[in-house]
């Protein structure tokens, strides 16, 4: 029995944009990728045939490309929209495609990350539904959040992949998994969409510590790697604790798009190559200034600081008892911000401090 034919809009030709493109087109979809005004050469690298410059993969040939003054265009009779803007540009892109958005239509977000919103940081679904609620009162959309331990090229390259499709209502998730679901690219669903968006962007702050203890090892000439299992461990706790204290499951985290995001984003993310810079002795603001220049964006860093904020908003609210579960959190944004040991054994022992709070000696502890 043949599946029933959908038109699929992918806003923004970046990487996972231009991936997930692959297994939509591989399911007879009709696909389109729409590109901002800063995706330009993406989009004339892969109309001319070339690979994607970010993932090094053609662009399937069944896919229609738009350019970023033809959103209308991209968008008229779609059936299943997919926001994949970096977070610092999406409610730009989202307020503008408001107004060609339709009652019935499914809206997915790859995007990571927090966001301010008035006084408040919420996740990225939130702020979306917010942004749709201002621009556009009329519409009723349904919000699919998509995590996992996905890599961008391997999914455009059709390699094994597991995702997360996470909805309130698992009728919709079902339907995003049988939109996408091939061969070699594997949905699993959930009904918890809050568990995979906190999952999704606290992994990337979570990352840079797992780079630290590589960084560091590659200065010094000596493994670190007991303490980056230490503070692999930490992060999945600390993670629970605020997904928990959002309304988000523990099972999620500690699944697909918790653990198994971490794990791959600590193997081969560019929040890890961030954080091993950092390790080998870079000031994070340089390491930072490098790494733009190179056009890499670093979730992790802006991702940080919105998540020390965010437990302090539900410190306030009750929701958590205070800070002393999350030394992990607070190492990591202590050495963004300049406010801790950069270097060899201080480094490493500032971070054991914080990866194993309750097994090391009280002395080495104290903060």
């Amino acid at each position: 029995m043949s599946r029933p034919t959908e038109t699929v809009t992918i806003l923004g030709a970046g990487a996972m944009g231009s991936a997930l493109a692959s297994p939509a087109a591989d399911n007879g979809h009709e696909v389109r990728v729409w590109g901002t005004w800063l995706d330009d050469e993406l989009l004339d690298a892969v109309e001319q045939g070339r690979s994607h410059p970010r993932t090094g993969v053609p662009l399937d040939s069944r896919v229609k490309t738009y350019r970023s003054g033809e959103l209308a265009e991209a968008l008229a009779e779609a059936t299943y929209v997919v926001l994949s803007i970096s977070s610092d540009g999406v409610m730009e892109v989202l307020r503008e495609a408001a107004e060609y958005l339709r009652p019935g239509q499914t809206l997915a977000i790859t995007t990571k990350g927090f966001v301010r919103s008035g006084d408040r940081v919420v996740t990225l679904p939130e702020a979306v539904a917010g942004v749709l609620r201002e621009a556009a009162p009329a519409l009723d959309l349904s919000l699919v959040a998509i995590g996992g331990p996905c890599k961008a090229n391997e999914v455009a390259a059709r390699r094994p992949t597991a995702a997360v499709h996470a909805c309130a209502s698992r009728e919709v998730a079902g339907r995003s998994r049988a939109l996408f679901a091939t061969g070699a690219y594997a949905v699993e669903v959930s009904e918890d969409p809050v568990g995979v968006e906190v999952s999704a962007a606290l992994k990337n702050v979570y990352a840079v510590s797992l780079g630290v203890c590589q960084g560091l090892a590659q200065h010094g000439g000596e493994p670190y790697h007991d303490l980056q299992a230490a503070a692999f461990a930490q992060a999945v706790t600390e993670m629970i604790r605020i997904a928990e204290a959002l309304g988000g499951r523990p099972e999620t985290v500690t699944g697909l798009a918790g653990v198994g995001d971490l794990e791959v984003t600590g193997l081969s993310g560019r929040n890890r190559v961030y954080g091993t810079r950092v390790g080998g002795g870079e000031h994070p603001y340089e390491a930072m200034q490098a790494m733009q220049a190179a056009g890499q964006t670093v979730e992790g860093v802006p991702a940080a600081r919105l998540a020390c904020e965010l437990v302090d908003q539900l410190i306030r609210a009750g929701a958590l008892p205070d800070w002393s579960g999350l030394p992990l959190l607070r190492q990591i944004a202590r050495l963004l911000d300049g406010r801790s040991p950069r270097r060899g054994e201080e480094l490493s022992l500032a971070l054991a401090r914080a990866a194993l709070p309750h097994a090391l000696p009280h002395a080495l502890t104290e903060r």
